[in-house]
């Protein structure tokens, strides 16, 4: 743990905050700081090394901060600890939105304090649960809440915290069971295939495998006309802009994703499944999609941070598909439940794409299941 910043660091560090929330780490530089902080540069360098110094500085004081509150949420008994749990985190992102928008680029650029909010998040739920939290356990909980609690502060979404304490306790869909046979069996169909593509999906097929291999900002138009055999005026015929093109390139990952599961919901042998074993099926198409496309999930979350309208768009696709299931989604306000939904697919995807396949995903994906199914009933009495 870092000693608090006191003067010029604090006016650094705060200035820097203020920047990176608004804008992101790639564009934002140390002059740009220092003008905004009324400082020279070389006053920066008395405190800092260089930029991502600095950066990291920011993650170690988020980390630091969130632990406190979690440590801090307290509680009498099992339930009022889960409770308070919850709280903790949802009023964190709720307090400190710059903070998390900071630390969201963060997790993605330094992978290290994902897996450190990680830990904290683990200790926190097993001391609310009085023992150990499990793999699928955190996944199923902590998905769901930090999703939850990001997008409520971020995008304004409507989060009912009540209600996802109730998911926690009592699960989404009481009463259900699921067939492993219809959520794992019967083979992946892959999505279709152009025979011969024309320019435009030959910019996009380029610019995919280039921006998922080296990023947004290391990535220059002239190298995705290259990787795709066309002139730079042939990418400007089909795209205003370079962020046009990324924004489109959005599009289509989430279409592609969106597609290959619609395809493959239904396995053979199994024409009618249940919400809970389609919810099941969905995760584990999931993985299977990034086990043969990881680019996909390294695309749309760096595009959190440059598009972020992009990315919501992407995300209310997912919710409109949701909202038009007939058979609703569990036993808790819509909204919520939707987005507890998408937040345990959205850290299942970080766990397989950011930090190599979890081990065992099937069993990952059975044990949400049960606790989609009965929460932590049993162990909270």
């Amino acid at each position: 743990m870092n000693p608090p910043a006191s003067g010029t660091e604090a006016r650094l560090i705060g200035t820097a905050i203020e920047l990176f929330a608004r804008k992101w780490y790639g564009v934002v530089s140390v002059a740009e700081i220092c003008r905004a902080a009324g400082l020279s540069n070389g006053v920066f360098y008395r405190y800092f090394p260089n930029k991502e110094a600095l950066f990291r500085r920011i993650l170690v004081r988020v980390l630091d901060m969130i632990r406190q509150a979690v440590e801090g949420a307290g509680g009498t008994g099992p339930e009022d600890r889960l409770r308070r749990f919850v709280e903790a985190i949802v009023e964190f992102s709720r307090d400190h939105p710059d903070l998390i928008s900071v630390f969201r680029e963060g997790q993605y650029r330094f992978f290290e304090y994902e897996r450190q909010l990680v830990a904290i998040y683990q200790r926190g739920l097993g001391n609310a649960l009085g023992r150990d939290a499990r793999a699928g356990e955190y996944l199923f909980a902590l998905g769901g809440v930090r999703f939850c609690a990001v997008r409520r502060a971020l995008h304004g979404v409507e989060i009912s915290t009540e209600d996802l304490h109730r998911i926690l306790r009592r699960g989404l869909f009481p009463g259900a069971s699921f067939d492993a046979g219809a959520v794992f069996g019967g083979p992946a169909q892959p999505l279709p295939v152009t025979l011969e593509e024309g320019a435009r999906e030959r910019l996009i097929a380029s610019g995919r495998r280039l921006i998922g291999e080296k990023g947004y900002f290391a990535t220059n138009i002239h190298e995705i006309t290259g990787g795709a055999g066309l002139s730079v005026g042939a990418f400007y015929t089909y795209f205003a802009s370079k962020d046009a093109f990324y924004a489109e390139l959005i599009r289509v990952v989430g279409h592609e994703v969106r597609s290959f599961i619609a395809r493959n919901l239904a396995p053979a042998g199994f024409p009618l499944l249940n919400r809970l074993e389609r919810e099941l099926r969905g995760l584990w198409l999931w993985l299977i999609y990034l086990s043969r496309d990881r680019n996909c999930y390294a695309i749309v979350r760096e595009a959190e941070f440059v598009l972020p309208a992009a990315v919501r768009d992407y995300y209310g696709a997912f919710v409109e598909g949701y909202r038009k299931n007939p058979e609703g989604n569990g036993d808790a306000d819509p909204t919520t439940a939707i987005e507890f939904l998408l937040g345990i697919a959205h850290y299942l995807g970080i766990e397989a794409a950011f930090d190599g396949a979890p081990g065992n995903a099937r069993a990952l994906v059975e044990a949400i299941g049960g606790h989609l199914v009965r929460g932590f009933a049993d162990p909270l009495g």
